[in-house]
């Protein structure tokens, strides 16, 4: 197995490149075709979401395949390659699986925990599978990526981690008084338009804010998540979308302000909080989701301010079920990752295990032509007996070696048993070649 990929997200990226390195639809099929035509990549699946894009391969050679997939994402996604890649990073063999199963379970995810990214593994496979670029390694690799994450989602809490995060982080917020109560008539500034911060908005709306304003770059994302909160709450939400150039005076009329905009930069200054402050006599509660924050962390020492963020919530002990979920799943993302190795490391054997067994059959039905040469008084009952009880000895003595050498091959080091069983019964290299793997005729 020579697993690679190679690509950048929210966690090595600034939003502004990952926006420019987003790849249309179109734009899948041609990497997809491209990568495979390169010399190192024999099958290649990409993943592209609004918060990643990683090229995946089954790649001859390490260092030709990064330079070469390094280079077909700068090219398809318009990023020049010298600006790209300080952000992209890249794994190997088992550390490939390892971080697709992370994925598909939402430990990589904005929002960690969250299910929607295993339907964007299934379409990654999908197209992968209509432009006939994903061969056994990666039907197998995605295959069992889907099973992980539904199982970590069967098995444990972690689709309630982000919940919890933003639920702790209000009422550290409402600072013992029940959420509900703390946010009802609250006029609400929500800054960004993502997973995490459609997560606040839909948590204040129906803790029962009076009014809630959705700021963001690309208005239309603020727009379309504004209209999905109007049948949140009790009696519906007042719900505004508005460009980010308004947070300023949108500001200076919120109580309560929740910020996760992936910005590399911060997006709330003190000056600017401050500001909004100014002639005003109510507090302003500010809750910053982000990583790295969106508000200085200065603002806390303001008059009338009361500011918790990422940091903060992950001292506190409240957050203590969110990581006890995601210690269980990264438990069974290792013990996945260790069965999907095994699997494939087995599988290597079976091409020479089958060629094995059709040269002892060619001998098998050799000697048994000899044999009738020999014997012209057979009857056909005889020679029935015969070549069963050849073919049935020839079994005996192939089973117990042949079964041991497909459980070795699936230890870590068991590659070699393949070579070995080639050299001891002298097979020719051609041959086990021309086996086709029984799992790639079904797909």
């Amino acid at each position: 197995m020579s697993l690679l990929v190679v690509g950048l997200s929210h966690r090595s990226a600034p939003v502004s490149v990952l926006e420019r390195a987003a790849l249309e639809p179109q734009a899948r099929g041609k990497l997809l075709q491209d990568a495979v035509s390169a010399e190192p990549a024999a099958e290649a699946a990409v993943l592209s979401t609004c918060n990643r894009v990683e090229l995946y391969a089954d790649v001859d050679k390490f260092h030709a395949g990064v330079a070469e997939l390094s280079t077909l994402l700068a090219q398809h996604s318009g990023v020049d390659l010298e600006e790209l890649t300080p952000y992209l990073y890249v794994h190997y063999e088992d550390r490939a699986v390892h971080h697709l199963f992370s994925v598909a379970c939402g430990l990589d995810s904005m929002v960690v925990g969250e299910g929607q990214i295993l339907g964007q593994i299934k379409d990654a496979l999908a197209v992968a599978q209509e432009q006939h670029t994903a061969g056994r390694l990666l039907n197998d690799l995605f295959q069992q990526a889907l099973r992980v994450g539904k199982r970590a989602h069967s098995e444990t809490g972690i689709d309630k981690a982000g919940q919890s995060l933003v639920t702790f982080g209000l009422e550290q917020l409402a600072a013992g008084s029940p959420v509900n109560e703390w946010a009802r008539g609250k006029r609400a500034l929500v800054i960004g338009a993502g997973s995490m911060s459609s997560l606040a908005a839909t948590t204040l709306a129906r803790a029962g804010v009076a009014e809630l304003v959705i700021v963001n770059r690309t208005v239309g994302r603020a727009e379309r998540l504004a209209a999905a909160l109007a049948d949140e709450g009790e009696d519906g939400v007042v719900a505004r979308a508005l460009p980010i150039e308004r947070v300023g005076a949108e500001l200076a009329a919120a109580d309560v302000v929740v910020s996760c905009t992936g910005a590399t930069g911060l997006v709330l200054t003190t000056d600017a909080v401050e500001d909004a402050l100014r002639g005003r006599g109510s507090a302003l509660a500010a809750l910053d989701l982000a990583m790295p924050r969106d508000i200085d962390i200065a603002v806390h020492r303001l008059d009338r301010v009361r500011l918790v963020d990422i940091e903060s919530l992950a001292e506190a002990e409240a957050d203590a079920p969110m990581a006890g979920d995601v210690d269980a799943v990264r438990g069974i993302v290792a013990q996945e990752v260790a069965a999907f190795g095994a699997a494939q490391r087995a599988a290597t054997i079976t091409p020479t295990v089958v060629a094995l067994r059709t040269m002892a059959a060619d001998v098998v039905a050799n000697e048994m032509a000899r044999l009738e040469g020999r014997l012209h008084g057979m009857d056909d009952k005889q020679r029935a007996e015969v070549t069963q009880t050849v073919r049935r000895v020839v079994d005996k003595l192939l089973h117990a070696p042949t079964v041991r050498v497909k459980q070795l091959a699936g230890e870590p080091g068991g590659a070699g048993y393949a070579d070995a069983l080639r050299e001891l019964f002298d097979l020719d290299p051609q041959a086990v070649a021309a086996v086709s793997n029984p799992e790639q005729e079904r797909q």
